[in-house]
């Protein structure tokens, strides 16, 4: 155990750092705490610049976290950012344990983080859910396993986000249906690339997140990709950040529909071309409207 606390930043609660386990109560760090702390402030460095966007618009910001856990992304946004704007600004935590929404009620109600909010809930049915507003101005999701991460992504174009930033994590489900389909008339060549379970699993989780961004672009969002931290803290690292622009989607969504005939994943339409007028059976034949090109 390290006495050293230099990593916290200087204008960051300690008593919020203890509450969250992150220092103990003698304000010490483990590794484990350092480590998760480091992702969590590397994240902030994303996502700030994000919100001082918004703010400068005179507005009042939505923030939803998805899959949110013990809810350590939350706090540490609303402690740097959100409880010195006085204003009406909420951050929404969503999570399908309810001892832990339970927990960062009590929490939130501790420390009088009164624009903080928690609902038990799927990430799918958070989409349809009255307790949230019609629109949300920036979604993120941290290590949101699975297919949760494609809910959140969906929650984000329903609600017509500006920003969406998510680290997609523990992705089985295109690396299932690759392996369903091995067999199949894909070409001996292509199949090659993930003959072998290891890269069966690679594979799926790399080719996801390629549909992922497509998907983005196809709904008008300029999608920069890049990593979280370094590798030796965590393997699942990829950090999407997109914004939306209105950008052409044409391409995109021809692209999209492409990759997911060309690898054998037709039964994903539904998954990647899903709401607000993208067709996965017409993609390439219908323009929407503000598309250029």
């Amino acid at each position: 155990m390290s006495s050293k606390t230099y990593e916290v930043r200087p204008e960051q609660s300690i008593e919020l750092l203890k509450e969250l386990h992150i220092l103990t109560r003698d304000g010490k760090m483990n590794q484990d705490s350092r480590r998760k702390l480091k992702q969590v402030y590397h994240l902030f460095q994303f996502i700030e610049p994000l919100l001082k966007d918004l703010k400068a618009d005179g507005r009042d910001i939505t923030l939803v976290d998805h899959g949110a856990g013990k809810s350590y992304l939350g706090f540490i946004l609303y402690d740097l950012f959100f409880k010195g704007l006085g204003d009406g600004s909420r951050i929404f935590g969503i999570e399908t344990r309810d001892e832990l929404v339970q927990r960062s009620c009590e929490l939130a109600a501790r420390l009088g983080f009164d624009g903080m909010s928690f609902l038990t809930l799927s990430v799918a049915d958070s989409i349809a859910s009255t307790a949230l507003p019609p629109t949300v101005d920036i979604v993120t999701g941290l290590h949101a396993c699975d297919t949760a991460t494609d809910d959140a992504i969906r929650f984000a174009l329903r609600k017509k986000a500006r920003y969406i930033v998510v680290v997609p994590c523990c992705q089985a489900e295109v690396a299932g249906v690759l392996r369903r389909n091995k067999g199949k008339s894909l070409g001996d060549a292509l199949t090659e690339i993930w003959r072998h379970p290891l890269h069966t699993r690679e594979f799926g989780s790399q080719i996801t997140n390629v549909l992922r961004c497509l998907q983005l672009e196809a709904h008008g969002y300029q999608v920069s990709v890049t990593e979280l931290v370094g590798w030796e803290h965590s393997m699942k690292n990829e950090l999407i950040v997109a914004q939306y622009k209105d950008l052409p989607r044409r391409r995109p969504a021809e692209r999209l529909r492409e990759i997911l005939s060309t690898l054998g994943l037709a039964e994903l339409n539904e998954r990647f071309f899903v709401d607000d007028g993208i067709d996965g059976a017409a993609a390439g034949a219908v323009v929407e409207a503000g598309d250029r090109g």
